[in-house]
């Protein structure tokens, strides 16, 4: 009887692994057939592949192994060029993978942001796409997309080899009328392209023939990388944004830090929440710092780690108008108050001490002592989970109130390339993620 029913056991186990079967294919023809021809080709190929892995439920809905490789936080409202017009943005990657999804802003719009196509290749110079690199961006399976006023919308992942420390070129077409408000990351230390009309399946340059230094609609590229253990955001201002730094050269101290990260096998992206001018307490050029934590930092893919390095415009800003003593309290207030919201979100936090800069305008005695008073908190460990002393690492140590000349970009605010470069090399890997070294691969 024993045998009798292991064989009735095996036998339903049969049926029930046929029927499954059965219902996928099912399941899979129906939705290719209500798929067109391209986006059947791009179906079938992340099927196979979630088939091969074992993970067919994962890859359809899109879970699992993202990582946040570049982004730019929407700073301020532009004028858009009026008719239908194509940008063309450029940006550096910090981290690769196997497939790549953009994401288009119209947090400043004060109308509707049509979309009319959309796409992302390798760059390979300029707005030249490396050949066969080209992908269209589909929205929800279509080639076009609206964006409400004060929105976002979150391209499909599109099949592509994201290199690592490479650049990708992310193309969008408005069609006619154009004009109107558009969202900017301005002063964005990198050159990209505007050509008239739909010219975003275009390989070639030829038509890019304007070129703008801010980033248009374009907020955030992510990519799948399933060996990827995260994201390190950093939040900051100018300082964090790159001012000072070659223009082209992804100088940035982020971009530094991706650099360490990437040779020492961490597996982790950088992303750049850096928006020039930015103030910890209050709106200005940007929302304040404590109100981006969610939008800039937590909303980012796979989120581990935030650097905080804010702080410096509040004490500029205040400049003969507060009490300098006040103004420490607020701002030593609002870093707690931020590095306590961030865990709740589950994010370690890193912060940056205030670096030196005598020799600006707004400086003075007074601010310079606010700062060293805000320091000593930070260094203290009882505002951040671990600090970055960007202070140490740069000032003079003859006169600590100024930036070292070797690093001092000429405003004795903002760092140079080598500047930047010393900052991402005074960064504890180990004491940024927590962990200890990785083996190396």
């Amino acid at each position: 009887m024993k045998t009798q029913r292991a064989g009735y056991g095996l036998f339903a186990a049969l049926v029930a692994l046929t029927l499954l079967i059965s219902g996928a294919i099912v399941t899979t023809f129906t939705t290719l057939t209500a798929l067109g021809s391209d986006d059947r080709r791009q179906a079938a190929s992340e099927a196979g592949a979630g088939a091969r892995s074992g993970n067919t439920t994962a890859r359809a809905v899109g879970t699992g192994g993202w990582a946040g490789s570049w982004s730019a936080a929407p700073g301020r409202a532009g004028v858009a060029p009026a008719g239908g017009h194509s940008v063309r943005n450029v940006v550096h990657t910090s981290i690769g993978g196997s497939e790549a999804r953009i994401t288009l802003s119209n947090l400043y719009g004060t109308e509707p942001l049509r979309i009319g196509g959309a796409s992302i290749a390798v760059a390979a110079g300029g707005a030249a796409a490396v050949p066969g690199s080209l992908r269209r961006v589909l929205f929800d399976g279509r080639p076009y997309a609206t964006v409400p006023a004060g929105g976002h919308v979150v391209g499909d992942p599109v099949p592509l080899t994201v290199p690592a420390d490479g650049h990708l070129l992310v193309s969008v077409f408005v069609p006619p009328p154009g004009g109107g408000t558009v969202t900017l990351h301005a002063r964005a230390r990198q050159t990209s392209y505007l050509a008239i009309g739909d010219r975003t399946r275009d390989a070639g340059a030829s038509a890019y023939t304007r070129r703008t230094s801010s980033w248009h609609h374009l907020t955030a590229v992510d990519v799948r990388a399933p060996a990827a253990r995260g994201t390190v955001v950093a939040l900051g201002d100018s300082l964090t944004d790159g001012a000072g730094s070659t223009p082209d050269a992804d100088r940035r101290w982020p971009d530094h830090l991706a650099d360490r990260l990437r040779s020492g096998r961490w597996g982790y992206g950088v992303v750049n929440q850096g928006i020039s001018g930015n103030r910890l307490l209050r709106d200005g050029v940007g929302p304040s710092g404590l109100s981006r934590l969610d939008r800039d930092v937590a909303g980012r893919p796979g989120a581990r780690v935030v650097v905080i390095a804010l702080g410096v415009n509040d004490l500029l800003r205040s400049a003969g108008t507060a009490d300098p003593a006040e103004v420490t309290a607020e701002v030593t207030a609002g870093l707690r108050s931020l590095a306590e919201r961030a865990r709740a979100r589950g994010l370690r936090v890193v912060g940056a001490t205030l670096m030196p800069f005598r020799g600006h305008p707004r400086y003075s005695p007074a601010l310079d002592a606010a700062r060293g008073q805000i320091n000593t908190a930070i260094r203290a460990g009882t505002v951040f989970d671990a600090v970055v002393d960007f202070d140490r690492a740069l000032r003079d140590p003859y006169a600590p109130e100024r930036l070292h000349p070797a690093y001092d970009s000429g405003d004795h605010l903002h760092p140079n390339d080598a500047g930047y470069e010393r900052m991402a090399r005074s960064v504890d890997l180990s004491a940024l993620t927590g962990e200890g070294a990785p083996a190396r691969l």
